[in-house]
């Protein structure tokens, strides 16, 4: 399954505001699940799913927000083949 790695989070940002980000972005995507990675709790990550994806629709996502400054942090984005 393609899944979305979002990284440089801001801490503290919660599931309603990168699903907001989300929508913003890739209206046509719907975000069904958000897993939270804190590490160190410097760079904060996220791994997440989505329903409704077209061929394409989660690499052009990528592509927007990789490098994107949010929240007073500059994000790193990609795509990722996980299990599930």
């Amino acid at each position: 399954m393609e899944r979305l790695w979002l990284a440089n989070i801001a801490p503290g940002t919660t599931d309603d505001e990168l699903k907001e980000l989300f929508r913003k972005y890739a209206p046509e995507l719907e975000c069904v699940e958000i897993l939270h990675e804190e590490g160190t709790g410097v760079r904060p990550a996220a791994l997440v799913s989505f329903q409704h994806k077209s061929f394409d629709s989660l690499g052009k996502l990528a592509l927007r927000l990789n490098g994107l400054y949010w929240k007073e942090r500059k994000l790193s984005c990609s795509t990722t083949i996980a299990p599930g």
